[in-house]
């Protein structure tokens, strides 16, 4: 397991949830991905393919078409590259 997604694999149940616990192959270009998330609140994730894994953030307030609006981004844990590709309901 790569010491980048250990915080990742540590806060899912795998036998309960279809999120991907690893794997995912890096393109031969870097690739990005904005989720629509409902957790808590309904927000929205940014996800960076960087160094074997998905750098992620959620972001509050959305994405904006208006490129002078600023957006919170908090950090959370890195994802696998798989992730960019997931889609599913998350019990």
């Amino acid at each position: 397991m790569p010491d980048a997604l250990k915080t990742y694999q540590a806060k899912r149940d795998f036998s309960i949830t279809p999120e991907p616990a690893a794997g995912g192959e890096e393109g031969a270009a870097l690739s990005f991905v904005i989720q629509k998330h409902w957790a808590t609140r309904l927000h929205y994730d940014l996800r960076l393919e960087l160094d074997g894994t998905m750098k992620s953030w959620a972001v509050p307030k959305g994405p904006s078409y208006d490129s002078r609006d600023k957006r919170m981004a908090v950090p959370v844990e890195d994802h696998p590259i798989a992730y960019a590709s997931f889609e599913g309901t998350i019990p």
